[in-house]
């Protein structure tokens, strides 16, 4: 029997009321399992003015109820963690181990939520003029916003909210209708651990739910991860509606491997960063360059440990890589493939063939390896969001670094060498937010902030970390005299007010 999936509002199940309904696949088997309901504007405005209404008391709550909260929020996470993993394997098709891993980064943004007190510190300056203090000092926007991506339903809510409303404020969760499940229980546990009712709501929907929080005028600022284009529009519609925006975009990540490195870290390296999670992450590495003699050697490595991985179901502790998420998603992958040779590449590896025994209708893929992939090529210009990995070859590092500069993206990159000078002038050098010297995927931990360069993030501030604080409040300086009872009267002066 098909699952329904709706809406949850004030701390509480609210059956969608649109008529509208979204299908929602097990990726495995390429069937049914779930409807979720697709909000009406009208739905949305009922979740914003429960967080608005929340947010009168939320918003003036002491940071030891905040905390307190969150503290039983992360235990109740840690119980949960293989539900919360069962559900993104049932509806995203990634294997139960990179789920649980997907659940733990969540859990390190709540982790850092939990030690709101001390991000939250303002400044005092005394005495700055007579009997004159100045305070710097941080409060909530009010009722914001996040839309989130299929490829993350647990992590990309966690990087939002919990931060979110442990700043103070109230949220609205607008998750991927491909896999809707995540977000539900992710907010339920919240109201266990003691949120109230109305300080987190989930409401699930499209494009008509999208354009209803960018626009509604309670709304104060808007989180998004997604693809570019999207991000793009998330950022032009929410700005001129007055909106703060943080818009992380899509990614074409390189990792450059340099004569020097040693190659079969670098294999491994380059097979987990492309492969893992179906390459549907936008920390993926799907763009190899390749320096001066080692490009035969290091694909051949790939090659031969890509030819080992086992694609299967999600629920399989076997399987090393799950199915894509939608049909439609998987053979838009495949024709990067079944396209590249037309257009100059060697196809080394085509996994646009796999199928899994007694799981036909499923939406697989395997692994693809192309090699000397052109720059004007479309596998190598579009984010390809699947297990597509492109070898370019480069004669120098320069060459190299002109070359990853070059994308129109700048979400994540990698070097790998054992030489430390070349390491720190790629650090310097290459235009991407974030760097990793033989580290594949450079995510970083909860407590610095994620976020890319260019097309890669429109907005000012990075997501989680400092920048995500920041994000979340807003400052205010407040200048201060307290008249001394030995004063004699000032008198009036229509000068401006003398700091010395």
């Amino acid at each position: 029997m098909t699952k329904t999936v709706n809406h949850w509002i004030g701390g509480t199940t609210v059956e969608g009321a649109s008529g509208n309904w979204g299908p929602v696949t097990d990726p495995a088997t390429g069937a049914e399992t779930t409807r979720v309901a697709l909000a009406s504007a009208a739905e949305v405005d009922a979740a914003v003015s429960a967080a608005k209404q929340a947010y009168a008391t939320w918003g003036t709550s002491s940071l030891a109820q905040r905390t307190a909260v969150l503290f039983r929020y992360r235990a109740l996470l840690d119980a949960h963690r293989d539900d919360i993993a069962a559900l993104i394997t049932a509806e995203h098709g990634k294997v139960h181990s990179d789920a649980l891993g997907e659940v733990a980064r969540g859990l390190e943004i709540v982790e850092l939520a939990c030690g709101i007190t001390t991000q939250l510190k303002g400044e005092l300056s005394t005495q700055v003029s007579q009997r004159v203090d100045v305070a710097a000092i941080r409060q909530p926007l009010g009722v914001v916003a996040g839309i989130t991506p299929f490829n993350f339903p647990a992590m990309v809510p966690m990087w939002m909210f919990p931060l979110a409303v442990a700043c103070g404020n109230t949220f609205v969760l607008k998750p991927s209708e491909k896999d809707p499940s995540a977000a539900n229980l992710l907010a339920e546990l919240a109201t266990q651990a003691g949120l109230p009712d109305g300080v987190l709501n989930v409401v699930h929907g499209d494009k008509v739910a999208v354009d209803a929080l960018l626009e509604h005028p309670d709304v104060a600022a808007v989180s998004f991860v997604g693809s570019t284009p999207i991000a793009r529009y998330i950022h032009t519609t929410a700005s001129a509606n007055g909106k703060r925006v943080q818009a992380l975009g899509g990614a074409k990540n390189h990792m450059l491997v340099l004569p020097d490195a040693d190659l079969d870290a670098a294999a491994d390296a380059a097979v987990s960063a492309a492969y893992g999670s179906a390459g549907e992450r936008c920390m993926a590495i799907s763009a190899v360059v390749a320096v001066g003699s080692v490009g035969d050697e290091l694909v051949r490595k790939i090659r031969e440990r890509a030819e080992k991985i086992v694609v299967g179901p999600g629920n399989d502790p076997s399987s090393e890589m799950g199915p894509l998420i939608t049909r439609a998603h998987r053979d838009k992958v495949a024709s990067y493939v079944t396209g590249a040779a037309a257009q100059g590449a060697d196809v080394v590896l085509d996994g646009t063939g796999h199928t899994v025994a007694g799981y036909e209708d499923g939406h697989w893929i395997g692994l693809s390896l192309l090699d000397r992939v052109s720059t004007d090529s479309d596998a190598y210009r579009d984010e390809i969001f699947g297990p597509v990995l492109c070898v370019l070859r480069a004669e120098t590092y320069e060459e190299g670094v002109a070359l990853i500069n070059a994308s129109p993206f700048g979400n994540g990159t990698a070097i790998f060498t054992r030489d430390g000078g070349a390491a720190r002038r790629f650090q310097l050098e290459i235009e991407a937010g974030m760097v990793g010297v033989n580290v594949p995927i450079p995510v970083p931990v909860g407590y610095h902030s994620f976020g890319g360069w260019k097309d890669s993030l429109f907005g000012d501030h990075h997501i989680y970390g400092n920048d995500g604080v920041h994000f979340y409040t807003r400052g205010k300086v407040v200048t201060t005299r307290w008249p001394d009872p030995a004063d004699a009267p000032a008198g009036v002066d229509l000068g401006f007010p003398r700091n010395h």
